[in-house]
């Protein structure tokens, strides 16, 4: 009898899968919305299209997976536009070999994009619900270098420091001084700083331990919180 039954739930969710044509819209995806806008690097290109973006979002929202817009994900939060995403990872010109710290884990799918092109991903996300569904999926899919922790991410993740590159999906006031410390020389690390309607994407790089800056996208995100729920 349960036998039957989670082969049912798998006939209903292969049914599903096929109705909505996940792969074909995530073929889209990364031709029309992330290529077509300028980002060609073949790794990158290759990682969107193998991660399943549909298997990230809350159920009622998987028919708009693969859309051009961000998604609700709970606790106020969102699974980023494609495009973002991909211009923030590209930014980061990752290879096989680097150690990234992700603050912000939210639903895990950059977290998923980035285990595909990086040696290991430190992601940190603030809301438990958050963090351990992301956690769970990212196992399920066989993410396996991927370390979750529920936690402040203003802090980073000193134990596992320095990193290769850095990547923040929420904004803060200001760039952290925990993160800069936590950059590797020769490093990169992308934020979005600003308030709750004007936000710039700023480049961070670190060269004979100087951090140089570079604003490089207007953008909006959600507000990187304290464990109070403040924002930083």
């Amino acid at each position: 009898m349960l036998t039957a039954f989670f082969g049912f739930l798998f006939g209903c969710k292969a049914q599903d899968e096929k109705i909505n044509d996940f792969d074909g819209q995530r073929q889209k995806m990364v031709n029309f919305q992330i290529k077509n806008r300028g980002i060609d690097n073949p790794s990158v290109l290759k990682a969107f299209l193998q991660v399943k973006r549909h298997r990230f979002v809350l159920p009622e929202y998987m028919s708009e997976s693969y859309a051009d817009h961000p998604l609700p994900i709970g606790e106020g939060q969102t699974i980023s536009q494609p495009y973002v995403v991909a211009f923030m990872t590209d930014a980061l010109q990752l290879n096989e070999k680097m150690r990234v710290l992700e603050i912000g884990t939210g639903s895990g799918y950059q977290a998923a994009i980035l285990s595909v092109l990086c040696d290991s991903v430190y992601t940190i996300e603030i809301f438990p619900s958050l963090g351990n569904k992301a956690k769970q999926i990212l196992s399920d899919l066989g993410h396996k270098n991927v370390q979750v922790k529920v936690g402040d991410g203003y802090k980073g993740w000193p134990d596992k420091a320095p990193f290769d590159a850095i990547i923040v999906t929420c904004a803060p006031s200001h760039i952290p001084k925990p993160l800069q410390d936590q950059l590797a020389e020769g490093g990169r690390m992308i934020i979005p700083v600003g308030g709750s309607f004007t936000q710039e994407l700023i480049l961070l790089s670190k060269l004979n331990g100087i951090i140089t800056t570079q604003d490089v996208l207007p953008v909006r995100f959600v507000a990187m919180l304290k464990k109070s729920g403040n924002k930083y």
